[in-house]
């Protein structure tokens, strides 16, 4: 049975490539390329001779046809102009297609800006939500980020970097200026910088120093919130209803003093009046 391969092709630096991409690369009977141009760049420098069709957004559905003619006959890969297909970039529709038509669907691992970004934002990595590109009308990217308002996880978006000092304004104007952040640009590339502040920073660097090329917004997730000290009676009726219960007082203390906030010793004395 023949194989859609999904291939990722470098965000940057031509030597991200992984060897088994470029074998791949080299053996399929057809690359369906987001843009052959671009493409081209990449198979001529690995001297990868494959035939190219074009598979992109404003196509992707027509495409389909074709893509499929070429799988009754070998393996076909897919990539993009950068990064792993799929993430951003057409794919999806393509691979879930395939997967319908029980053609056998393999993705290679390689380069992934949102991935790369996140690792080099020093924002928590245990758990995070890749959201791609936030709305481009004030009013939906005001309602975007009040959305997310309360997300504990590291946010991860892309952006272009004609439109990142309004996202990052409306980021501000939602999530606070003390709010963590990464903009990653043009990662892998000569000129690649990251800049970790704040929002309310960032939001300035970038007001003074227009931004270029390829950007990933990274914002830290929401804070836990502050739990709320229990006032004395509430401690009093909870404390009541343990030792009622038959629980030691200094068990029950120490119990009371993790759930309320209050000192054990002076659940303890509560106790003692209470026994007194």
């Amino acid at each position: 049975m023949a194989t859609l391969y999904i291939v990722p092709t470098p965000i940057g630096n031509l030597e991200d490539i992984t060897l088994r991409a470029l074998r791949v690369l080299r053996e399929v009977r057809l690359i369906a390329a987001e843009d052959t141009r671009t493409s081209r760049v990449l198979l001529d420098h690995f001297d990868i001779k494959t035939p190219m069709t074009s598979y992109h957004e404003h196509n992707k559905l027509a495409k389909l046809d074709a893509i499929f003619a070429a799988l009754a006959g070998g393996d076909v890969a897919l990539i993009s102009d950068a990064g792993t297909p799929g993430i951003s970039d057409p794919g999806y529709e393509l691979i879930v297609a395939a997967l319908a038509q029980g053609v056998r669907v393999e993705a290679l691992p390689g380069a992934c800006a949102a991935i790369t970004a996140l690792v080099a934002s020093g924002l928590p990595t245990d758990a995070f939500a890749f959201l791609g590109f936030p709305p481009r009308k004030a009013s939906e990217l005001r309602a975007f980020f009040e959305a997310i308002r309360n997300e504990p996880r590291t946010v991860i978006l892309y952006e272009s970097p004609y439109r990142l000092v309004d996202t990052l304004q409306a980021a501000l104007a939602v999530l606070g200026a003390a709010r963590p952040a990464c903009v990653g640009r043009e990662i892998s590339k000569l000129h690649e910088e990251y800049t970790r502040a704040p929002i309310g920073e960032v939001l300035a660097y970038y007001q003074s120093h227009t931004p270029r090329g390829e950007v990933v917004l990274l914002i830290g997730g929401a804070p836990p919130p502050v739990a709320q000290a229990w006032d004395e009676a509430r401690v009093r009726a909870a404390l009541a209803a343990r030792l009622d219960e038959g629980e030691p007082l200094k068990v029950a203390a120490k119990a009371l003093a993790t759930l309320s906030g209050w000192d054990r010793r002076t659940i303890y004395g509560f106790g003692i009046e209470e026994e007194s």
